[in-house]
């Protein structure tokens, strides 16, 4: 072989060789449910650099058809299209799965895609129940896969500048967190039974759910305000709120948890509380204190901490105000770092397979989910309870523990043995 020839041959090598490695690099990702947030992924997902959205996972087909309609404008591909989950997570060329079903599929839809080989990104809350999050980490931790919580606001500059500076004591030792969540929410009246639309597949939308008739309310939004498909407003935005203080506040599960409320003003076919006032009491005397308004209100979203040695408020947008001693005026507002991305977060802990490059890993967002249920079970009890964050139930309560998980349907079973 001549030197040019040799030359020509090392290039193409070398030219090959970073192909094979950029194809390696790619990631391949379905996406389970495309309404609004799952539409929010891929607008996401599809800057991020080597990651492809291979499929779509949709029981709503008109759904689906606009999804790969918007994936096809930005990138000439068309991704796989399937109604059942199932066929996708059988498929080798995809890599990882994110979701972003109605929260009653969210622990199933991670738990079967995780024992099929798949790393997943789940949308908050990360399960419907608090059986349903235990077992959502038992299988990520026995299928060694890397699985992110949606709780976003862990990737925000301005949030993770915050915490650094609880983290570093600025304000002492944390004895409580308060958080507002102004919901604003209209009533959504009645809608009677109806046959499903021809482009939805009623038994995979009801999945683990019992079977039931269709109405209006339930597809494609206020199902949230059931309690055999959603979490109310504190599973739907509550959660949000409730991470925060708990990533502050270094918190684990309470001992003890009260809820008041109920859903007031014109009535509705709605379940869950409108308003609802809940506070999670933890061993040393400390707590966190939220309160979720439907109803009108001037309050604006916040959160609030406050320590031994000063108070911060922060704002919706992440900004704070930190107050220290008994001073009236607040300190300097600091320079706040970028935010990260969340996907490109994901997808880097992906390719190194370590769980610890998350800033969101699943088992801190099922915690904090749970503090959801055990806010929504004391509501629906009517009493406060006692909770033992060891064995994760209520001691001595049936009426509690009974709510800790649900009937499911088969075959859309969450597992006692994953």
């Amino acid at each position: 072989m001549s030197t040019l020839q040799r030359r020509h041959f090392l290039v193409a090598a070398a030219a090959a060789q970073q192909t094979w490695a950029q194809a390696n690099d790619r990631l391949r990702v379905a996406i389970v449910g495309v309404g609004g947030r799952g539409t929010a992924h891929i607008r996401e997902m599809l800057p991020v650099p080597n990651l492809e959205i291979g499929a779509l996972v949709e029981v709503d087909g008109a759904r689906a058809e606009a999804a790969s309609q918007l994936i096809f404008q930005k990138t000439g591909k068309r991704p796989i299209i399937e109604s059942d989950m199932r066929r996708v997570f059988d498929n080798k060329s995809i890599d990882a799965v994110t979701i972003a079903t109605t929260n009653h599929w969210h622990s199933l839809t991670a738990i079967w895609a995780m024992q099929a080989g798949k790393d997943v990104y789940v949308e908050k809350p990360v399960s419907h129940n608090v059986f349903e999050g235990i077992k959502l980490v038992e299988t990520a931790r026995k299928y060694n896969r890397i699985a992110a919580g949606g709780t976003q606001r862990r990737w925000w500059g301005r949030f993770r500048a915050a915490v650094d500076l609880l983290h570093a004591g600025t304000i002492g030792d944390i004895y409580q967190g308060n958080f507002v969540f102004p919901g604003n929410r209209e009533p959504i009246g009645f809608k009677p039974i109806t046959q499903p639309p021809a482009n939805l597949n009623w038994d995979l939308w009801l999945g683990p759910a019992q079977m039931q008739p269709y109405h209006a309310n339930l597809v494609h939004y206020n199902w949230h305000w059931f309690w055999d498909f959603g979490n109310g407003e504190l599973g739907n935005n509550g959660i949000h709120m409730i991470d925060v203080l708990r990533w502050g506040m270094k918190k684990n599960m309470p001992v003890a948890v009260r809820s008041t409320g109920g859903r007031f003003g014109e009535k509705d076919q709605g379940q869950t509380p409108n308003t609802q006032n809940v506070t999670w009491m933890f061993a040393d005397g400390s707590s966190i204190v939220g309160a979720l308004r439907g109803l009108p209100t001037s309050e604006p979203m916040s959160w609030d901490f406050f320590g031994t040695k000063g108070h911060l408020h922060l704002m919706a947008d992440g900004r704070h105000r930190l107050t220290l001693g008994r001073n009236k005026k607040p300190e300097p507002e600091p320079e706040y770092p970028a935010n990260l991305d969340h996907f490109a977060n994901f997808a880097d802990a992906v390719r190194a397979r370590d769980r610890k490059l998350l800033h969101a890993e699943v088992e801190e967002t099922a915690i904090s989910t749970a503090y959801c249920h055990i806010g929504n079970i004391a509501h629906r009890v009517g009493r406060e309870l006692k909770f033992d964050p060891a064995t994760m139930k209520f001691p001595g309560d049936a009426e509690a523990n009974a709510l800790l998980t649900r009937k499911y349907r088969a075959p859309y079973v969450v597992p006692e043995k994953v």
